[in-house]
């Protein structure tokens, strides 16, 4: 006789349950998702068990009851993109739908874990954005106007006050000193691995199944509607399907029969061995191409650009690590003292106009939510919420409606290359 299945837990986590689990050592805790055999059929399948997809399927829950839904994963959930990133969380992007679906997520990120009842370790410690160019400082300022206008708080600040806010910079430097910054002071910081297991573990607890190591390898269509996908675990129907798989979601287009107007890059970041707290913000160095904070751990998180040419890699390359830090040290010149920790790389899917599609597609109740590029992070939650809306109704709800991939036909763009700033 086979032993049974651990449930996932239902129960509320809280300092009681703390309290109580310590008095019993511990036994009683239950698996905080299950990982069960796939059915024959659901009335909804999402591709892809990292943040947004994960989003997706648990605002299909709370904001539609959509329960029967499967998401599937070909490797472990928040493996991908979610869990290769380097947490930067904000809002002041420029044109009208970016801000409006950013802001939506950032808003939801400041009460998510009150939301799942799991603390994914929100930090809204500010955000700046570090003018080093005249056509920098126009640039930004333009965002300030535009933020004031989409209701986003936004501010210009002057470099006597990003010294007195982090010390640790160089103002001075010796090919771009700072001429001020773009200052948002909700955005932050969270905790990757816990955005993705919290929204896990309330889908579970919602009776939705989460499906790792189980790779898609065809979909099935009839009569212009999809029908079901072929994955490792055998054949599954479903009545509608999400594809959310950030960089592969050309792959899976093309097995369902339609090509995406994206390209996968690798995006590489690095931490520096762990040292005392001394940068208490997030800063994005547009100019020099690199991008800072600090971990809770006390590491240096750092970041840069997309390597540039297509490939699926996850390792990195060392030219891209080299240039990063040697651009970062002429503003922050104590980084040239620390080792580095580690290093990774991300498959991101980036679109000509550096914005997300949201969209339907020319196969009958398939959705794809894809091309946030480097940006998809701080997208997590108003992606999912958006999203969930989009495939309940079978149309754009209006955080949707401008990223359809129609857009790219019509020549409507949505153009971030500025505000996205670090491929970000």
């Amino acid at each position: 006789m086979s032993a049974p299945k651990p449930s996932a837990s239902t129960g509320r986590y809280s300092v009681f349950a703390i309290a109580r689990e310590a008095m019993r050592l511990h036994t009683g805790w239950k698996r905080a998702w299950t990982s069960p055999t796939p059915k024959k059929k659901y009335q909804v399948i999402i591709v892809g068990a990292g943040g947004h997809g994960l989003a997706t399927a648990y605002y299909l829950g709370r904001n539609f009851g959509i329960t029967d839904v499967a998401v599937i994963e070909k490797g472990w959930l928040g493996g991908g993109n979610t869990g290769r990133n380097t947490t930067i969380i904000r809002s002041n992007y420029l044109q009208d739908p970016s801000a409006a679906i950013y802001d939506k997520a950032l808003k939801l990120y400041e009460n998510l874990s009150q939301d799942l009842n799991y603390n994914v370790m929100f930090s809204p410690r500010g955000l700046l954005m570090l003018a080093q160019t005249e056509h920098e400082v126009r640039g930004y300022k333009r965002t300030v106007y535009a933020n004031q206008l989409q209701g986003v708080a936004t501010e210009w600040i002057s470099p006597k006050r990003i010294k007195d806010i982090l010390p640790i910079i160089n103002i001075e430097g010796p090919r771009y000193p700072v001429l001020g910054g773009l200052y948002q002071e909700r955005g932050g910081t969270a905790r990757h691995d816990a955005v993705a297991w919290g929204y896990a573990r309330a889908c579970s607890a919602m009776g939705m199944d989460i499906i790792q190591n189980c790779e898609v390898n065809g979909i099935e269509t009839a009569n212009g509607q999809v029908v079901a996908v072929n994955t490792g675990k055998g054949r599954i129907e479903c009545d509608k399907l999400a594809l959310v798989v950030a960089g592969h979601s050309s792959v899976l287009a093309e097995m369902a029969g339609f090509r995406l107007p994206i390209e996968s890059l690798a995006l590489q970041a690095l931490v520096s061995e762990p040292i005392k707290p001394c940068c208490d913000l997030v800063i994005m160095a547009n100019t020099v191409h690199g991008y800072l904070s600090q971990s809770d751990k006390g590491e240096m998180v750092i970041g840069g650009g997309t390597d540039g040419f297509n490939n699926y890699t996850q390792r990195g390359s060392w030219h891209h690590v080299e240039e990063t830090v040697r651009a970062l040290i002429e503003t922050f010149p104590m980084l040239s003292r620390l080792k580095m920790l580690r290093q990774w790389g991300g498959i991101v899917d980036m679109t000509g106009d550096r914005s997300p599609i949201l969209s339907t597609t020319p196969v009958g109740n398939i959705f794809v939510n894809c091309g946030w590029g480097t940006g998809g992070f701080k997208a997590i939650p108003g992606s999912g919420w958006a999203m969930a809306d989009l495939i309940a109704r079978g149309q754009p709800g209006p955080l949707a409606a401008e990223f359809g991939l129609n857009r790219f036909a019509e020549g409507r763009f949505i153009d971030e290359s500025v505000a996205a700033g670090v491929a970000h």
